[in-house]
């Protein structure tokens, strides 16, 4: 995959999908005729790192449940993906287990009451670390673009932070934005 040759819009990431349909990343990739796949590292309780617990709207070093991804696009990896969630929301539930959850996180969410309302994206170039270029199969001097992405109910609260890491050469990022 070259440059710009993969164009990503969050909007289908933050939408629930109806029982049977499979996830955003999954269809995403078949509808381009690719393979979209991912592989869960992890799933536990862990104390929130400082910006995480900010995101969170939780005390700093408060449990919260962290899922680590790594995303295959036609078993290449392509992103590693860290979500984060309260442990009030996520504690006991299929968010805190390795398994992959039908329909995706958001669905899941959803299900629990729990439906993001407004979400606000923060995007950054920088250096990986050692353990991103091992996971990711780049060199140390091949930037990432980091995405850092918080999902809010109607009521403001933060129901869930991601933060993405991508090898900049295999992305491109598109918001649209409607004005009126």
């Amino acid at each position: 995959m070259g440059a710009g040759d993969w164009v990503s819009s969050s909007i289908p990431y933050l939408t629930p999908t109806a029982k049977g349909e499979p996830d955003a990343w999954g269809a995403e990739a078949a509808a381009r005729g690719r393979r979209g796949t991912q592989r869960i590292v992890h799933a536990r309780e862990a104390a929130a790192p400082p910006d995480i617990a900010e995101l969170l709207g939780v005390a700093e070093g408060e449990d919260v449940v962290v899922r680590r991804r790594v995303m295959f696009l036609d078993d290449m990896p392509c992103e590693l993906t860290d979500t984060y969630y309260p442990a009030r929301i996520a504690r006991g539930t299929r968010l805190a287990g390795t398994a992959k959850i039908p329909g995706g996180a958001v669905s899941l969410l959803a299900s629990l009451g729990h439906i993001g309302a407004r979400v606000q994206e923060d995007v950054i170039a920088r250096l990986p670390s050692a353990e991103e270029c091992a996971a990711l199969r780049t060199s140390t001097d091949e930037p990432v673009l980091q995405l850092t992405r918080v999902t809010l109910d109607g009521s403001e609260r933060p129901i869930q932070v991601d933060r993405m890491a991508m090898p900049g050469h295999l992305q491109r990022l598109r918001y649209e934005i409607r004005i009126g």
